[in-house]
């Protein structure tokens, strides 16, 4: 089954306990035995992670771990990371920060360009995960479903790796030209990750996978030497004997292959021509001749055009309606393993993505804004993707349907090491009925009671205008309440959350954020309004899920409000009284009593603030080496103006007060730039979001000065 000799070393901050060490030995043996698919059903809080990350030790092969969004995904990377830390643990997920694809609105007569912002730090992070995958074996991806996406052929992002070695016979010319070939782009400012500029006898380039400066001295037509600097400090790390460097796009092709795609594409415009033409579709001929001649030519000069991955089958070599490459093709032909989790969840996503994605090239094709090939430019369908992954694991506390039929074996982990139990839960009536005044009395009510005790309280609605109603009527009782939706901004919702932990918020009112990824020991009681009210947000899953919010407290109790009992809460209490009397016996037999989970507050926000704080002061005081290295050529300064003053720098500049201030601003802006770009490498996306969100507020303040 695995490798003789270990290749991840597993870092054990504590010894499984509870159901853990029999999920692992179960999985490990299910894997050894050759199953395909296998379910681990761990309750909130039982440590599945820690589960995986023994069983990923034991399998010993490369690991591909799938979540459904950004936020878990860079979590699980996290822990992950902190398991292995001699390990390839990287990060897979989509590069933009805003995405419009491509799309015509037939009915309107609206063309809608392809609109999107990259995030090159996350592109970084994608290279970095393909690379690993290529020259190493201890690695393990944690990706989002973007993994089923065509990303470009290894083979040819493995062949064209530029190999530089001290002594070669290479000059400065030819070192650009064969980086330009490889899509990195010149420039003559600061360098970013895929650029790269030339000094005298020197070429300085960043790879697309770091953020580290590479300098290359040449002697002649040799590399004399090769030096590793750290962009920032522009300190030397070391000297290298050789480096191999990567292309800065996934989508490469070589010259031969390239020509050849440029002779297939023309065919293909002009069988789509003559198409058109029959069904006299003129304006559509036009459109798609324009577009592909001008996408043609840009291949053709500098080897890449925007859109490129729509004319992927052709440079591939592929055939029509041959699955693209993806993620997966960079996983070795040796076998991997494969971790889906939340998978209730997941698993649909990745099910759904192919037919979406379909429905909307066929009507760019139909209407001549894309060449038929476009169609092969397509995430993976779900049976693809079960062919390409080897044997898999389904992680999720509510597996659905789907992995139970498909699964050779359901794994439980219900007892939970810490002792924690799943909450209380109470079922009572929503109408108002002699002196019973309904759902919203009751649940005040209820909630007084746990917040004396100094604990919090989460109530979940069915829609966000009830939730800001509710959040409304309880402060107008006197109580600390605040309401929590999609609509509230990421800097926002982290204070909020912040807030309610430390107890200046008593209620948290939401609609479905409080399921899936909330971990807020705090809780002590949730109130579900409404919770026969069949849909969605009050299905067994979503129930369950909701439930375990208030596991993490000893004291946890959730009350549904129904006038009746609906088959899914039937299901939902069933299965939580069965965790619970599971996890009371181990506590009885093992003389186990549950303690709330003690978790540290941390406000990022007033961390961020203060920080912000400290950079102006320090702007406004900066050392004399410093300014002089990092600013006075682009400043032109005064050097008689520069003095030392009870051991600070007194700067007075040839500029005025307003100049001053701007230089401050701009010398802000690139040190916060700098630390979201090492909080997005931590993957600490929600520190890089509060960052990009004052790098713009203070960009606009520079603009309208």
């Amino acid at each position: 089954m695995a490798q003789s000799k270990p290749i991840f070393k597993l870092y054990n901050p504590f010894l499984p306990a509870g159901d853990q060490p029999a999920a692992i030995s179960a999985l490990l043996k299910g894997l050894q035995d050759g199953m395909k698919k296998q379910t681990l059903l761990g309750a909130t809080g039982t440590g599945k992670t820690f589960t995986m990350a023994n069983v990923i030790a034991g399998y010993n092969k490369p690991t591909l771990v799938i979540a459904h969004n950004k936020t878990l995904a860079a979590q699980l990377a996290q822990e992950f990371r902190l398991f292995f830390p001699e390990s390839a643990v990287h990060y897979f997920v989509s590069y933009y920060d805003y995405y419009q694809p491509e799309a015509y609105m037939p009915a309107s007569d609206t063309y809608i360009e392809k609109d999107a912002s990259i995030n090159k730090e996350i592109d970084m992070l994608r290279h970095a995960s393909t690379q690993a995958l290529l020259t190493r074996p201890d690695v393990i991806i944690v990706a989002s479903v973007s993994c089923i996406y065509g990303l470009g052929s290894p083979e040819e992002y493995e062949k064209v790796n530029l190999k530089l070695e001290i002594g070669m016979k290479l000059d400065r010319l030819t070192l650009m030209k064969k980086l330009i070939e490889i899509h990195f782009e010149r420039t003559n400012a600061d360098l970013i990750p895929g650029t790269f500029r030339s000094i005298g006898a020197q070429v300085e380039f960043m790879p697309v996978s770091e953020s580290i400066m590479y300098q290359v001295e040449f002697k002649g037509p040799k590399i004399e030497k090769i030096t590793k600097i750290d962009p920032i400090s522009s300190q030397i790390i070391k000297q290298e004997e050789k480096i191999f460097i990567f292309p800065a796009k996934h989508f490469i092709t070589e010259d031969t292959k390239k020509k050849k795609a440029l002779v297939e594409i023309k065919k293909e415009l002009s069988t789509q021509l003559k198409k058109f033409e029959k069904e006299k579709k003129l304006l559509e001929a036009e459109r798609i001749k324009r577009r592909t001649n001008y996408d043609l030519a840009m291949i053709k000069e500098v080897g890449y055009c925007n859109g490129i991955e729509n004319y992927s089958r052709h440079l591939s070599g592929k055939k029509e309606g041959e699955p693209p490459e993806t993620l997966l093709s960079y996983f070795p032909k040796t076998g991997f393993l494969t971790i889906i989790d939340e998978s209730h969840v997941t698993l649909p996503q990745l099910n759904g993505m192919y037919a979406g994605d379909a429905s909307r090239k066929n009507t760019l094709v139909e209407y001549g804004f894309r060449l038929p090939s476009a169609k092969d430019n397509r995430p993976l369908k779900y049976g693809e993707f079960q062919e390409r992954i080897g044997p898999v694991v389904y992680t999720s506390a509510t597996p659905s349907e789907v992995e139970r039929k498909e699964s050779a074996q359901i794994v439980e982990q219900i007892i939970r090491p810490t002792g924690l139990v799943d909450p209380e839960t109470i079922v009572r009536g929503v109408s108002e009925k002699g002196n019973y005044k309904g759902q919203i009395f009751d649940f005040i009510s209820e909630a007084e009671k746990t917040i004396k005790k100094g604990f919090r309280v989460l109530a979940t609605t069915l829609t966000k205008k009830m939730a800001e109603d509710l959040s409304v009527y309880l402060k107008d009782k006197k109580i600390k309440a605040e309401y929590l939706h999609s609509d509230i901004k990421t800097m926002e919702r982290i204070k909020i959350l912040t807030q309610f932990r430390k107890g200046e918020i008593d209620i948290l009112v939401g609609v479905n954020l409080l399921r899936e990824g909330l971990d807020l020991p705090e809780v002590a009681l949730i109130g579900i309004l409404d919770a026969d009210k069949a849909g969605f947000l009050r299905s067994e899953t979503s129930l369950i899920q909701t439930i375990g919010r208030a596991a993490r407290n000893s004291e946890g109790k959730v009350i549904l409000y129904a006038d009746i009992i609906t088959d899914a809460m039937k299901s939902a209490l069933g299965e939580t009284k069965r965790r619970r009397d599971i996890q009371l016996a181990y506590n009885k037999k093992h003389g186990i009593t549950p303690k709330t989970i003690i978790k540290n507050i941390k406000d990022i926000t007033e961390e961020m603030e203060s920080e912000h704080g400290k950079v102006v002061n320090a702007e406004l005081a900066l050392d004399l080496e410093v300014f002089k290295h990092a600013y006075a050529k682009e400043l032109k300064i005064d050097r008689s103006k520069v003095t030392k003053k009870d051991g600070m720098t007194e700067v007075k500049l040839h500029m005025s007060d307003e100049e001053r201030s701007n230089l401050v601003y701009e010398k802000i802006i690139k040190i916060k730039e700098r630390e979201m770009g090492k909080a997005v490498k931590e993957l600490d996306f929600e520190t890089a979001a509060i960052l990009r969100d004052e790098i713009g507020v203070l960009k606009l303040k520079l603009e309208n000065k």
